[in-house]
């Protein structure tokens, strides 16, 4: 199997099939949008700000990337409606490079201790999958992996964890039910620690009902960790489900409310038509967008490429 963030054929075939409802679904509308249109012009442009927004893209977003491209017709007097996927493709890779700088896939540490990611996300985005995918393809880089069950508020989630665990063949550290998660999140990194593991996984509660709890249940579980480790956790990823689309995005702004998420994961994308979610997020939060889900099997859970996930979509 391909390391993340090496990007392999059998990848972007992966990519390619994972993005075709989101990419069929855009191109047959704008196809409608160019029809008895020689050149971009403003009723073109109004019908394409329509379409980004109906695929998802956001409003905010959608009128970045029309205003992009009304400068481009501008400067360049004529664009011809045959050159609009071109045009679209070129400004909307251009906002995603602002917006995902090029992330550290090495899982290094300065003291060579464990790299400490803590999961985040409500219930139902597909946390639980997401850490055993990245449990599995961290494994199958040669690095050992403790996972903790931190969400103790629900038996299921544990269990699940445990199933994963066993199934990748990872260690896995849990408590009681109804246990604290920070004494859940402390006990793990100490036996990682001890262990000389690579990757800590911790998962968390996904309540988001009351946001004063959620936010003083996250920040405990931090202060506890740098207790062990100084400087973790080191990557706070927030897992959100591509396929609810607008729904996203409030997820998106309660949990950067909550705690200092520094990176995301998109699941379900495979199976919805709102793929330009991943644009719309990644411009709003200024939060890299780390991974993507685009199947079910163990390896459909891949780092993000920007300029093959663009390419995929307007090929």
């Amino acid at each position: 199997m391909a390391l993340f963030g090496i990007f392999s054929r059998e990848k972007k075939e992966t990519l390619d099939k994972g993005l075709e409802k989101t990419k069929e679904s855009v191109f047959k509308k704008i196809s409608r949008v160019i029809v008895g249109k020689s050149k971009v012009d403003d009723e073109v442009l109004d019908n394409l700000e329509e379409v980004l927004i109906a695929s998802d893209v956001g409003v905010d977003t959608t009128l970045k990337i029309i205003e992009r491209i009304q400068k481009r017709v501008s400067k360049e007097k004529y664009v011809g409606t045959d050159e609009l996927n071109k045009v679209l493709k070129e400004e909307i890779s251009g906002l995603l490079e602002e917006n995902n700088p090029n992330l550290d896939i090495s899982y290094k540490t300065a003291n060579n201790d464990p790299y400490v990611i803590m999961v985040v996300g409500v219930n139902g985005v597909g946390k639980t999958t997401t850490i055993g995918k990245l449990a599995y393809q961290f494994k199958n880089m040669g690095k050992s992996v403790y996972l903790g069950a931190g969400d103790t508020f629900r038996a299921a989630a544990v269990d699940q964890l445990v199933i994963w665990a066993e199934r990748v063949g990872v260690s896995i550290v849990k408590q009681k039910m109804g246990s604290d998660p920070a004494s859940v999140a402390f006990d793990t990194l100490q036996s990682a620690k001890k262990n000389n593991a690579d990757i800590v996984i911790i998962d968390t509660a996904g309540r988001l009902h009351n946001k004063v709890n959620l936010m003083n249940e996250l920040s405990k579980i931090k202060a506890v960790m740098k207790k062990v480790i100084p400087d973790a956790p080191h990557e706070i990823l927030l897992v959100l489900d591509g396929s609810t689309g607008q729904n996203a995005f409030e997820q998106a702004k309660q949990f950067t409310i909550a705690t200092e998420v520094n990176a995301l994961a998109l699941t379900k994308l495979d199976g919805t038509a709102k793929g330009g979610v991943v644009i719309g997020i990644s411009d709003q939060f200024k939060i890299p967008v780390k991974y993507i889900g685009i199947g079910e099997k163990m390896e459909d859970l891949q780092v993000f490429n920007r300029k093959e996930f663009v390419d995929s979509l307007f090929s």
